[in-house]
């Protein structure tokens, strides 16, 4: 949604497709659709005739075949994916499905429309088990803990064999712990933030001991919009007997993009009670399985290549989804 807004502010035609699962409230994704062409887009009055949505999923190779022919797209953005961890411990196959096989339809439709570029969304979680802190784009990824880090993995994979094979620019963006207005209930924040209004406990996992790369979600657009003009392109300078992980002699690039200010989890905790004005009842459990204590991102190759790394604290950026939760939800 945060996407379609800006493109559509920058003059951009955008077509938008989601298969409106019910992982989470149907009503909220409902209510995000409306909002892309509301007034707030401003500047564009015609708004509403530059954007088109089809409720299609990926894995539906004959409709996307005939979306891609209807419309005929220059660029191409995937954020689309089943996302969160410990769903994957009891639904495998959704990861598989949407992960692998609509990520397959997705790539093959590029490769035979002549897509000027694929940018699609990774994962912080594909580094797993390393603890090697900042996380490095030339870190090796071959650990994932958790079935959606490995989708994550053969995603950047399955891209690299088509930028290799067909000259299709890829890029890949590792996306560190996203947050803010319109966010997924399931994420940490959400959940939060309803729990203390409602006066229940929140469950804070491995006794609190945590850190996470909070990315706020304006910065996270910034990085996709920048990457519309700066296509993935070969590294003359790949090295085949000493391969950078993050690079090829392909088109391909894969970038980290968090914010680069690790936040210790109580931190987070406290910003949100800040903003509320309350404080939370506090239940803390066992490290959950998939989980990682850590996660930190070296987004110097981002700054490089568009001359943008995130920045955004987490107290302002908390503080914005509070505003925006209190009124999407009358709350208080």
């Amino acid at each position: 949604m945060h996407l379609s807004i800006r493109l559509l502010q920058m003059g951009h035609e955008v077509v938008g497709i989601d298969n409106i699962n019910d992982y989470y409230d149907v009503r909220l994704k409902q209510a995000r659709l409306k909002h892309i062409t509301g007034d707030h887009v401003g500047g564009h009055d015609n708004s509403a005739n530059q954007f088109q949505f089809h409720k299609l999923d990926l894995c539906d190779r004959a409709a996307m075949e005939s979306l891609f022919d209807d419309v005929k797209p220059q660029i191409v953005i995937n954020l689309a994916a089943q996302a969160g961890v410990r769903y994957s411990l009891d639904n495998p196959m959704a990861y598989i499905d949407a992960n692998i096989i609509g990520f397959t339809h997705i790539l093959e439709l590029c490769r035979h429309h002549q897509i000027d570029q694929l940018i699609y969304a990774s994962s912080s979680s594909v580094y797993g088990l390393n603890q090697t802190m900042p996380f490095s784009e030339a870190d090796n990824v071959d650990h994932p803990l958790a079935l959606y880090g490995a989708t994550k993995k053969a995603n950047e994979l399955l891209a690299h064999s088509y930028s290799h094979l067909f000259g299709l620019p890829t890029t890949g963006l590792r996306f560190f712990t996203v947050y803010g207005p319109w966010g997924r209930p399931d994420m940490a924040l959400f959940k939060f933030t309803k729990a203390i209004l409602e006066g229940t406990p929140i469950e804070i996992y491995n006794h609190g001991d945590m850190v996470r790369d909070f990315t706020y979600i304006d910065d996270i657009i910034e990085g996709v919009v920048r990457l519309v003009d700066n296509p993935a392109s070969a590294d003359n300078s790949f090295l085949p007997d000493q391969p950078d992980a993050g690079t090829s002699s392909a088109p391909w690039r894969i970038f980290n993009i968090g914010n680069g200010q690790p936040t210790p989890l109580m931190d987070y905790i406290t910003a949100l009670e800040t903003a509320l004005g309350k404080e939370a009842i506090k239940t803390f459990l066992p490290m959950q399985p998939g989980d990682v204590p850590a996660t930190s991102a070296d987004t110097t190759r981002l700054g490089a290549w568009v001359g943008f790394r995130p920045d955004t604290p987490v107290s302002e950026g908390v503080g914005n989804f509070v505003d925006w939760y209190l009124s999407f939800y009358h709350a208080r």
